[in-house]
């Protein structure tokens, strides 16, 4: 048996979802009709909504999608697409979850969900009197990294986990020198920017989903590049973060750090690191590697080894050699992939999902703590 569900992607042309969403997880599904729900292949169904008919039409044509439109009101009155996914601009997703709401559609999106807890609140009142399925984007848990970390604490590799340490970022050109990677408004408090309600949401969904619960935070968020230059060669100032260092109290009593950056260059194996501290081992995961020292393979270091002479202080200690890289433990699989199969799933037959409205309500909360963490240099509650 073979089944269509029809969804809306908002925002098709954006670089995440043309990329992530369409040419990795959905489009692979409708060609492969590798998606099965009780037995049944469900092929996506897709509507590509956007604001740019040029880039529609060449989006459309290179993924072989008949339907498109510009015309955000007819794609909600079409009754043959009952998902509505937003990867638009984050200034403009409120707006548009509540249509889609009051249009009857079952809501995905990407973070943050809303530009407020409060808000996000009222959306999830909103949906859930509707009777409608929600969930947020929430794929980080699903890079290979991050599966082979989740199973070592499934495995109680670790012992008693006491310390953790996230790390991310890399330097973005503010425009000067070269063009920035990135586009204006994520550095523009107008139009939703700013490294906590960007990354942060992140943050939180992968260390409350391997470590358990956040108790209190406590931050310090600074801009280091206070003037860029946008896509039409005009100087603007900035006028939210760029770089946040957040001490964080877990409920089990261990604490930990992130450090993330827009203003840094990258010296380490990764954009993303990820190491956890515990009595029986450590652990230290990229998005695709992860490296194990267990308790009995951890050296008997006594102080600074700074070696050679007082010229050179040629340095021979390889701290690196004890570690033991985790092999594979599954296929790869897209990790946007990993959230439409179960979202998919959800709608169809009310299985459960993780990634819910409160899941991305709780993202949010932990980007508003750290913002009031730094305005008011104190911890902040997350419980």
């Amino acid at each position: 048996m073979v089944k269509t569900i029809g969804i809306i992607l908002n925002g098709a042309t954006g670089r995440i979802c043309s990329t992530q969403h369409l040419e990795n997880s959905l489009i692979p599904m409708r060609e492969n009709k590798d998606l099965l729900v009780n037995g049944e292949i469900v092929i996506p169904d897709l509507l590509l909504l956007g604001r740019n008919e040029k880039k529609l039409s060449e989006i459309a044509n290179k993924f072989q999608i008949t339907n498109w439109t510009t015309d955000l009101n007819s794609a909600l009155a079409n009754e043959n697409y009952p998902i509505f996914f937003d990867a638009a601009s984050t200034h403009l997703r409120l707006n548009l979850l509540k249509n889609a709401i009051d249009a009857g559609k079952h809501i995905y999106t990407e973070k943050p969900l809303a530009p407020s807890v409060e808000e996000g609140k009222t959306l999830l009142q909103t949906v859930s009197s509707k009777n409608l399925k929600h969930g947020v984007v929430e794929d980080k848990l699903f890079v290979p990294g991050l599966r082979k970390m989740n199973h070592l604490i499934k495995e109680d590799f670790f012992g008693r986990i006491v310390n953790f340490n996230l790390t991310f970022g890399w330097w973005v050109f503010d425009g000067s020198s070269q063009k920035s990677q990135r586009p204006s408004w994520n550095y523009k408090k107008s139009g939703g920017g700013g490294l906590l309600f960007d990354m942060y949401p992140h943050w939180r969904y992968v260390i409350e989903g391997l470590l358990g619960p956040i108790k209190r935070v406590v931050s310090a968020n600074w801009t280091a590049q206070p003037k860029r230059i946008d896509e039409e060669e005009i100087t603007y100032k900035v006028d939210v973060e760029d770089s946040s260092a957040t001490i964080l109290e877990l409920d089990s009593g261990a604490f930990g750090t992130i450090q993330s950056s827009w203003a840094t260059r990258v010296r380490v194996e990764d954009l993303f690191t990820l190491q956890i501290d515990g009595t029986e081992g450590s652990g230290y995961s990229t998005l695709r590697n992860c490296w194990t020292q267990r308790a009995s393979s951890t050296p008997r270091i006594t102080g600074f080894n700074l070696g050679g002479d007082k010229t050179t202080l040629e340095f021979k200690t390889n701290y690196l050699k004890d570690w033991e890289e985790v092999p594979e433990i599954a296929p790869y699989k897209n990790p946007y992939r990993f959230g439409w199969e179960s979202f998919i799933e959800h709608v169809l037959t009310d299985s459960p999902f993780i990634s819910n409205f409160s899941a991305g309500i709780r993202d949010i909360e932990l980007s508003e703590a750290c913002l009031k963490s730094g305005s008011t240099s104190s911890w902040i509650s997350m419980t």
